[in-house]
């Protein structure tokens, strides 16, 4: 499953790979990008094992907030 979360307070390309790292280290994600000029994290995962609100609150965990949205 691919879930979209968004950010609107990535100041610096640096948070890319803090967060990409931060959700990749949690079990039951396979990958995670983050565009850094639109705020856009898509994160593939096992919703059995990692939900959405786990992912949210990882983004959290790495300095950011972020939402699930739609698109």
């Amino acid at each position: 499953m691919t879930t979209i979360l968004r950010s609107d307070e990535f100041t610096c390309p640096s948070c890319v790979d803090g967060i990409e790292s931060a959700l990749t280290r949690l079990a039951g994600v396979r990958a995670a990008t983050v565009h850094f000029g639109t705020g856009r994290i898509e994160v593939e995962h096992d919703p059995g094992i990692a939900t959405a609100s786990d992912l949210v609150m990882r983004v959290k965990e790495a300095g950011y907030t972020a939402r699930v949205s739609p698109f």
